[in-house]
């Protein structure tokens, strides 16, 4: 037995939850430009004070740019060894490094520059900051036992 209107209140319940769940998904949609602005700008080397009235294509336009500019990922080249895995992370790392140095004033311009030198030293190298070999743990001593029959050990039996 059918119940005359519900047909209707279920028509009119989304005709009324329609605007409210649009206001969300824009609420959404701008939080995470918000978001994608504040993480992009930095690394783009744009102060975030001067670009604070971006519009959404813009801060969208300056992210497909930066992920444009950053190196292939190492999945869609040929498979390498872990030591030239390992560099092309490091360079990677130290490239995004000294844009956000540069960009930010975190540090004073000397110490940046003398870590990012150091940095780029340990490039050199060739490999990672642990290839000496780790010294082989000394083996655990074998806990003592007292000859059977001593008073020092307690037997239920």
């Amino acid at each position: 037995m059918r119940l005359p209107g519900r047909v209707g209140d279920a028509a009119e319940l989304r005709k009324s939850l329609k605007p409210l769940l649009e206001k969300r998904r824009r609420a959404r949609i701008n939080q995470s430009l918000s978001q994608l602005k504040g993480l992009v700008l930095p690394l783009l080397g744009a102060e975030t004070s001067r670009c604070s009235k971006l519009e959404k294509a813009d801060i969208l336009e300056m992210t497909v740019r930066f992920l444009q500019e950053q190196p292939a990922s190492p999945y869609s080249t040929a498979v390498s060894g872990p030591l030239d895995s390992y560099l092309e992370g490091y360079r990677a790392c130290l490239a995004r490094l000294a844009r956000v140095l540069s960009a930010c004033s975190i540090l004073e311009p000397a110490v940046s520059a003398c870590l990012l030198e150091h940095l780029r030293q340990r490039t050199v190298g060739g490999g990672p900051p642990s290839q000496t070999p780790t010294p082989a743990p000394a083996p655990a001593p074998s806990p003592q036992v007292p000859p059977p029959g001593s008073p020092g050990l307690w037997r239920p039996w």
